[in-house]
Formats: C-alpha cells, structure tokens, sequence
C-alpha cells in the first residue's frame, strides 16, 4: 500500500532550482491523494512563467517512479500558481520601512543600522531589524545573540519565523539559519529567496519602523527588496573620502531612478572625524572634511548627521552591546540626533508624497 507520508518522504528529496531546499519544506505540495497506485498532486509555483516548472515535475516523477515498482503518477501532476492577491501582505502591521544602504562596503552601515534601531526603541518606537546582507549578516554579532535559536509559531495554515528580540528591537537575520564559521556560497536567486522568506514568513506583528541593512552596492538583494514591499524611504551612509561618496552617489541614483522611485531620506556620514576617548574635544579629519554634506548640497538631500570615528564604537559592537545603549555618551548623542532627524523626515515625507509603489520590473 502506497501512502501519503510515503509520497512525501520521496518528494522531500525533490530540490526546487538551485535554492537547496526542497519542495515539500517550501511547502510547494498540496491535494495529495493516494487511491491504490494512483499518486496525484498539485506543484505550487509564484509564477506562471517559471522556467523550473517541467523540471521539477518530471524531478518528481522520477523520484516516485524510482521507489515504487508500481505507481501511476505520469499525467497526475497539476501545476497551480500561487495566488499572491490571496496572501496577507508583506509586512501589514509595519507603519514605516526604512533601507540603510551604502554605496560601498567598509563604510560603517551596519553599525549605523543597529545603533539607529537602538536608538528608535529607547525614544519608545517600535522597531524591528532585518539583516538583508545574506552574504556578510552582521547583526546577531552586534547584539550578541550569535547563539540564538529562531522559533517557528503556527498561525493557520502558515509557519512564521518569530524574530529574535533584544533591547527592544524585533531582529531576523541570515546569520540564524546558517554556520557562522562557513563562507555562504549562493548564487543570486537563492539569496533573493532568503530575503523573501524573511519579510514574508517573519512574524513581526506592529512596528513603528522596521529598518532593512542591506547589503554594499546595488545588487539583487535591493531589487527584490524594492519588488517585494513599498519602501518608505532610503538612508544613504558614507564615510567623507572621495572613493565613499562616488560610489554614495550611485546608491542616491538607483533610489531616485524612475524605475525604483523611493524617496531619499537623506546622507550620514560616518567616520566623519576621529576623538580619541582622552581627548573628546579634539577632531582629527582622517578621511577628509564635509564630504557627505558637499554631497548632500549637491543631490539635494539631507545630511542627517555625523558620527565620529571613536574606539568604543567598535569595542560596543563586538561586544554585542550597540553603543547608542550607553545614555549620556557624545556618540549615543551623535545617534539620536541622527534617529530625531530621520523621525522628521519620515514625516515630512508621509505628509508630502503618496506610498511608495512596489517595483514591477521584467528584466
């Protein structure tokens, strides 16, 4: 006797493209029926034009055809896609989401990221933190929750990752799901499908504001941000050095461009001068002066703020406890300034302009 747990087990070992997973785990199989030696199902797919579709069907007759002496399977396979209208959207409960980009690696981002989310939850917002740079994830070292195991709670017929919380702020990143000590190796749709599962299976419930560090450049993780939520709007970091605001530049385009549309919020500038601890009143222009404000004024954007290059910001973050936790501190100071211009932004621009659109592109 052939049975559906059977049937599953086999399909299990049935990849989708080149994501690693499987399509029973993606959940891509449903109306199972067995009646005797008669196996049907449907393969559920997000597109119509998905090039993997006869792939994976035949993937999966031949699994089944292989463990079975006997199986009728061949024609029982129905394709479905996935009706996405169906589906609640992506984050529903989320009031304002906020990309932190960078132009170029190096420049601090993801320091600035997790000090800003800090800073929002201590000003009593409600904030939440997604980790996009699936290649580099730096944010459960930061807050020290390296070591953390993510939970999955059932809600309906849906599985939703619960974020890992701490210091206030609600947190999914890559860096939960994968060996720290081991390079990830994925090409760019496996990565984009990580992204995906985060900001679609992640239980996030009500936010004030959900900040998304990307990664460095312009890349496919920023496409399939753009393509999967309306963006509020993009904080552009760079550090003062010519080599920085070039490539700052290209980050401010691509938000701007006609084809992505998300409004700029304005440039921090990072490492904007060096204080040593002993010396607090002293300023050492390392990487150059007034670089990201020149470049404000010239795309015609807002300089948020400045943040200094100081040892603690390091030792804070390796530590896994941001700085901007450390009340009274100049570079705590230096953040909420940062964070208050960034609230006022947002509003302006709510006040302003219409929700941002979700991108459409077909190439």
């Amino acid at each position: 006797m052939i049975t559906k747990e059977q049937i599953r087990q086999i399909l299990a070992q049935v990849s989708y493209a080149d994501t690693g997973r499987d399509i029973i785990s993606l959940k891509m199989v449903q109306d199972l029926k067995v009646e005797g030696d008669k196996v049907s199902f449907s393969l559920i797919f997000q597109r119509a034009d998905d090039p993997n579709i006869v792939p994976t069907k035949k993937a999966c007759v031949q699994q089944l055809e292989a463990n079975f002496d006997k199986i009728d399977i061949r024609g029982n396979i129905a394709v479905k896609i996935l009706d996405l209208k169906a589906n609640p959207p992506i984050f529903a409960d989320v009031k304002n989401i906020v990309a932190i980009a960078s132009g170029k690696g190096g420049v601090g981002k993801s320091t600035v990221a997790a000090n800003l989310a800090v800073t929002l939850a201590k000003q009593g917002y409600k904030v939440g933190l997604l980790d996009a740079d699936i290649f580099g994830p730096s944010m459960p070292k930061m807050f020290g929750v390296e070591q953390e195991n993510v939970s999955i709670r059932t809600v309906g017929e849906r599985d939703l990752i619960e974020p890992v919380e701490k210091y206030g702020v609600k947190m999914l990143s890559i860096g939960f799901f994968v060996n720290p000590n081991q390079a990830t190796v994925w090409r760019g749709p496996m990565a984009g499908n990580a992204l995906k599962q985060m900001m679609q299976d992640g239980d996030w419930g009500e936010l004030d504001y959900l900040l998304i560090d990307l990664p460095p450049g312009t890349s496919d993780i920023h496409l399939t941000m753009v393509q999967g939520v309306s963006v509020t709007g993009a904080v552009i970091v760079s550090t003062p050095q010519d080599v920085a605001l070039a490539d700052a530049i290209k980050g401010i385009d691509m938000f701007e461009s006609d084809a992505v549309n998300v409004p700029v919020l304005g440039l921090v500038e990072n490492m904007a001068w060096f204080t040593p601890e002993e010396l607090p009143e002293n300023k050492y222009y390392i990487f150059g002066e007034g670089g990201a404000k020149r470049l404000a004024q010239d795309k015609n954007v807002s300089l948020l703020g400045e943040i200094p290059i100081v040892q603690s910001i390091r030792e804070s973050g390796d530590m896994g406890a941001p700085i901007a936790l450390k009340d009274e501190h100049p570079v705590a100071e230096a953040f909420a300034t940062v964070a208050h211009n960034i609230v006022a932004a947002i509003n302006r621009r709510n006040q302003d302009l219409p929700p941002t659109q979700v991108v459409e592109m077909n190439n």
